[in-house]
Order: structure tokens, then sequence, then C-alpha cells
């Protein structure tokens, strides 16, 4: 187990605050025209905060439009590359994807989305949903994503990576940038939580916290059991690919972490904590954080990075999975 010093302080606002703060609707549109995502609620989570002994603040990413963080980094990567092209491409088992899809639709371009077979159903229909063309290929999203870059080099489509680019990293710091001005100049978070899969999220949020004088606050980075390809890099000192993804978390898991998460990880400048749960401790984690949503009112900041490849019927059946 992780121990912190107990002046750690992780932080929040409540509901009022973030109501008071939130855009006025007639600036909605306007707001999302210069980038696809919104400034998500910063809440403080008071059962969360008796559990662990100190305040829990949630960075809200589940409100976005796509459904999760994912579309701060997309989104600013198309404006960027996508404008005048002839169509996206994504591999994606989810988040990614959906992004893709809805920045697509809204910029007006094709957008294809490449998918394992291991992506639900209520995925696919929700990317068709968008607008864009599936296609299915392989187990895991690396076969997925060799499509994807085949299709990109082959048809001049602009290749959306999921999470291995700079100008996603730099997208996805905003989220810290929000949080920063959420809590003003005299409060500080004594950690960050987040997940990994290929490590988008955790490159983007160390680069929000060296953007808001930030760097030294640890990030605790957290992963399944069997989807842990940045853990396994840790410890062996080098990238590594896993031979599958043995976790639940399909649509998380990537085999091989991105360069970037693992040079940070390397940096002694940096505190990154690699910390591993199994299938019925994240899923515990879910129903915990459902069942005491309600009462959130309001310094551990913990990103809640959202999902667009989960429902109640999924969980349900994943608990009763686990059980047997």
């Amino acid at each position: 187990m992780i121990k912190y010093p107990t002046s750690l302080k992780i932080h929040v606002d409540n509901v009022g605050s973030c109501l008071t703060h939130c855009l006025p609707f007639s600036e909605i549109s306007s707001t999302m025209a210069e980038h696809f995502h919104l400034n998500t609620p910063l809440l403080e989570s008071t059962s969360m905060s008796r559990r662990v002994g100190t305040t829990v603040y949630l960075k809200m990413e589940n409100s976005q439009p796509s459904g999760s963080f994912k579309i701060r980094g997309i989104g600013h990567l198309c404006q960027q590359l996508a404008r005048q092209s002839k169509g996206v491409v994504c591999s994606s088992g989810g988040n990614a994807g959906m992004a893709a899809a809805y920045v697509a639709r809204k910029m007006g371009v094709p957008a294809t989305i490449i998918l394992p077979s291991s992506s639900p159903q209520m995925v696919i229909q929700g990317l068709q949903d968008q607008g864009a063309a599936v296609k299915i290929v392989g187990k895991v999203w690396d076969d997925a994503n060799a499509e994807a870059l085949r299709l990109a080099e082959t048809e001049g489509l602009t290749y959306v990576p999921p999470f291995d680019h700079p100008l996603l990293w730099q997208g996805h710091a905003s989220m810290i940038s929000e949080v920063a001005a959420s809590l003003g100049p005299s409060v500080k978070p004594g950690a960050v939580v987040v997940s990994v899969g290929g490590g988008g999220l955790l490159c983007g949020v160390i680069q929000g916290l060296k953007d808001v004088g930030w760097a030294d606050v640890p990030i605790v980075a957290m992963e399944t059991v069997g989807a842990d390809c940045f853990n396994a890099a840790v410890k062996e000192g080098r990238i590594v690919t896993l031979d599958d993804i043995t976790s639940e978390a399909k649509c998380l898991g990537a085999k091989t972490v991105c360069k970037q998460a693992f040079e940070y990880s390397q940096c002694s400048e940096l505190t990154i904590i690699s910390e591993l749960v199994t299938d019925q401790q994240a899923l515990h984690a879910v129903e915990t954080f459902l069942g005491r949503l309600p009462t959130l009112l309001g310094p551990l900041l913990v990103i809640v990075c959202g999902g667009s490849s989960v429902n109640m019927e999924q969980l349900i059946s994943l608990k009763h999975k686990l059980q047997t």
C-alpha cells in the first residue's frame, strides 16, 4: 500500500461552486467552436474523502460530449491536422474512437474507426450513430492499430492515434489548467490519480502539471492486472510488450505503453507511483463510485476519465463472471 505524508491534500470544488462557474447555455456553442471539449466540473467526494482520510476531488471527464477525456486530445489533434483531410481513421476499443467520430462529425469530415473484436456491440452502434464507418480487425488494439496505419498510408487519411502523439497530450493537459483555475493559487493537490492504458492520459496530466508549476506533485498511475503494460515497463526498466490483454478492461488495455510515458517513469524529477488492482477490485471501485455519486459535494485529485463502452448491464454481468 502507498503511504502518503499527513500533509497530503487533494482538491475538488463543491457542487454549488461548480454550478456557479458553469458556462451559460448561450456560450456553450461558441466555446465548442474553439475546441470540442467542455470545461468539466471539479467535485469533492465526501464519502471517498472519509475512506482515504484526506479530501478527494474528482475531475468529471465522464461529462464530456463524447463520454470521456479523449475528446480533449483528439479534438486538438484534429483541429491541427485534419481540417483539409479526406477523412480520419482511428484505432480504438471505444473512447478514442468515439471522440474521433464525434469530432469528425462536427468538422464535417468522414471517420473510419477500426475496432478489435473484443469491442462491445453498444460501442459499435454508438460509433455508427455518430456517422462513422466501423471495421473490425483482430483481437486486441494492436491489431486494429496496424490496420488503421495501413489505411492512413494507402488511402491518404489522417491517422488519429488513441494515445501516442504530442498533440494529444497537449490537449489532455487542458484538464489540469482547469483544475488549477478552480482551486486557485493557494491550493495545490498532494497527488493526482490516473488510469493508464497506453499512457496518453498520463502524458497529458504530466504536461499539464508542468504547465501550471505542479511538476513536483506525485502521480499514482493505476492499471488492472492483465492490462499492465506501464507497470511491466517500470519493473523491467524498458518498454515491454504484453503477450495478451487478459484483464476484463479490454478497451483500456494496450499491449505496449507509449515511449513518452515510459521515459517519464524514468525521470528523477517526477514522482510516478505505478500500482495494480485486480479486476474484482476495479469493479468494486466502480460500484463504490456509482453508489456514492449522489453525495458528491464540491484537496488527492482523481481524474474520472469516463467511458463510452460500459453500462450497468455490463457491470452486473462482469460482477457475476468474476464471482464464479
